[in-house]
């Protein structure tokens, strides 16, 4: 019997891709430069955020898309720690988001003004990593209790992701964490891969990374 195959995942990401890229050239033309962050739930990615903002809002205007399952405390933290303009994704059970859902949000978050686009995706090392959002860079972060393997279980995240951003380093006391080997575990997966290593909590290494994310945002003015 004669049947048609249809791969379905790869069309969906083909046309991902192509939302991506109009999403990319839209941003472009309003001036603005979006960055993807990802991470497992609990690895700091608001935190980071929040320290982050404080440091870069000196030189640009920007805004923040938070995306969860449900919820709303990490728009409410960025918001009141920071006080830049903020809006909550729900993704009604989807464990990332699409160029599409990017799309979406930023019909509905006034971007007039805005330079600097954080987009902090839900938590996840294997979802998030498989769609293009139409940002302009990844940046993902992993933390020390999570281990230095991440990155030989995970490798899709890593190659795709061009800041890698090593958290939490204040309690690397406490877990048998290697960061030499970590780094080349990332690098393995993505030798142009810049790594940083940070403590949010006590503002170590925020600075370093903060000013390579100035010089991106020049770069591509």
């Amino acid at each position: 019997m004669d049947f048609q195959v249809i791969k379905v995942k790869e069309d969906v990401l083909q046309e991902n891709s192509k939302r991506a890229d109009e999403l990319r050239k839209y941003l472009k033309s309003k001036g603005i430069y979006m960055i993807n962050v990802m991470a497992s739930p609990g690895s700091g990615k608001t935190t980071l955020l929040t320290k982050l903002i404080k440091i870069l809002n000196k030189d640009f205007n920007i805004g923040v898309m938070e995306a969860d399952i449900d919820g709303d405390v990490d728009a409410k933290t960025i918001s009141e720690q920071t006080g830049v303009k903020t809006i909550q994704i729900h993704t009604s059970g989807a464990c990332h988001l699409t160029a599409q859902m990017t799309h979406d949000a930023i019909d509905n978050f006034d971007i007039e003004g805005l330079n600097l686009l954080f987009l902090e995706n839900v938590g996840n090392l294997v979802c998030p990593a498989e769609f293009d959002t139409g940002s302009n860079i990844n940046m993902m972060l992993l933390s020390v209790p999570e281990g230095d393997d991440k990155p030989l279980k995970y490798p899709l995240m890593f190659q795709v992701s061009k800041i890698a951003v090593i958290t939490k380093k204040d309690v690397k006391e406490i877990f048998n964490f290697d960061f030499e080997r970590c780094k080349q575990n990332i690098l393995r997966r993505n030798s142009e891969a810049k790594i940083f290593e940070v403590s949010a909590l006590k503002d170590e290494g925020v600075e370093e990374l903060a000013n390579y994310i100035k010089e991106l945002i020049k770069k591509s003015l």
